[in-house]
């Protein structure tokens, strides 16, 4: 063997420690990263289930306000009725009940808008996080990208193959610090194809 090869052969075997190093530092950097990211983006997947939970709930008690309101309206519409068919001594205790029901029947309209809006606020928390959440799925699934060309490029020593590993690199990160910080930026066209 001449020294020149011995010198090639060194000079790869350097060249593909260092690459190694490379893949190694990058894909640490992103797990941790991606540590973070899962962190913040599991809160962000509890208040939603917790935001659903909401809404669903406050749906519900509107749908029993409504039922409440509309029994209270029939009863007042049946006292009202009845109370035609009764003797002028007996209309006093009819108009009391049909004010009554008709006070309930107020009421329970009130208490149901007041219910409805709650249950329209938790949606928009829910869409809220929702947004937020986007960010850190596409973020992962970009970083995973990018791990899986590291290791390709580990296994074939293709250093530019490094180099095509950092453009789901970057914009993974650029995802996952937009969703930690609540930045504007949400991949619509992205997850409507995703979804």
């Amino acid at each position: 063997m001449e020294i020149t090869e011995v010198v090639d052969i060194a000079g790869e075997a350097s060249h593909a420690a260092s690459l190694n190093r490379r893949v190694a530092v990058t894909v640490a950097l992103l797990a941790t990263f991606m540590g973070v990211c899962k962190v913040k983006d599991d809160n962000i997947v509890q208040g939603m289930q917790q935001a659903q939970a909401d809404k669903i709930d406050h749906w519900s008690y509107y749908q029993a306000r409504n039922v409440r309101e509309e029994v209270a309206a029939a009863t007042a519409t049946q006292l009202k009725l009845a109370a035609l068919a009764r003797p002028a001594a007996e209309q006093g205790a009819y108009a009391d009940a049909v004010k009554k029901y008709e006070a309930l029947a107020a009421d329970q309209k009130v208490k149901k808008e007041q219910v409805r809006a709650q249950a329209e606020q938790d949606q928009k928390a829910y869409d809220a996080s929702n947004y937020r959440d986007d960010q850190f799925d596409l973020s992962d699934a970009l970083l995973a990208i990018a791990i899986s060309l590291l290791a390709i490029t580990t296994l074939t020593g293709q250093r530019w193959l490094y180099w095509v590993a950092m453009a789901p690199t970057a914009i993974g990160v650029f995802f996952g610090v937009a969703g930690l910080a609540g930045l504007p930026f949400h991949p619509s066209w992205i997850m409507g194809l995703l979804s």
